[in-house]
């Protein structure tokens, strides 16, 4: 049977998940300020259509924003795609802050600071491709691709760590879902000035 202690720890994880949830939904679910029925750009469906694309549904909304469909080219595309994903690693990254500040458990916090690392590095992977981009695509397809196993990790940490925080994993999600369109943009740009690089 468990411990009164295993119980308590089980209960605040679970509450400061929910208080925090609620709070921080919209920093992490990306919000279209139009809606899908307006038409995307034929660089947004193309890219959404792409075979790196974990999830067409979510891509084509977290690039329905004006500035994304008016994009004219895809290295502009890209750079904005770059900018979305460091903002979703930055709104994530104060997810996990705010949750470490409300645990004691030293095996939680040891897996939520492996998640802290990663979503740093997402950050500056991220930011870092967007000034790469058009000078070598080659490398910042690479940079892009590394971030998807930092996440893994904190995953495979939240879960050994028996976390239960649901928001964390949407997070995690969310973040694999940049990871894609990342790295599909970076490919197409590759493809698109093959004798540049």
């Amino acid at each position: 049977m468990a411990s009164t202690n295993q119980l308590w720890l089980v209960l605040v994880i679970f509450l400061s998940v929910f208080s925090l949830s609620s709070l921080l939904t919209s920093a992490i679910i990306p919000k279209a300020n139009v809606s899908l029925s307006i038409p995307s750009s034929q660089l947004v469906e193309n890219l959404c259509n792409g075979k790196a694309i974990q999830n067409r549904r979510f891509c084509l909304k977290a690039l329905s924003t004006p500035e994304v469909i008016t994009a004219i080219d895809t290295t502009e595309l890209g750079t904005l795609i770059m900018k979305l994903g460091a903002a979703n690693a930055k709104a994530t990254l104060n997810v996990y802050k705010g949750i470490i500040k409300k645990l004691g458990s030293p095996q939680a916090l040891k897996a939520l600071n492996c998640c802290v690392e990663a979503y740093k590095y997402a950050i500056l992977s991220f930011e870092m491709v967007s000034s790469k981009f058009v000078e070598d695509p080659q490398t910042a397809n690479y940079d892009v691709a590394v971030i998807g196993p930092e996440i893994a990790n904190c995953e495979k940490e939240l879960i050994n760590a028996k976390v239960q925080a649901p928001r964390l994993l949407a997070g995690n999600r969310f973040m694999k879902y940049y990871v894609s369109m990342g790295y599909e943009i970076t490919s197409t740009l590759e493809l698109e000035n093959p004798n540049e690089y």
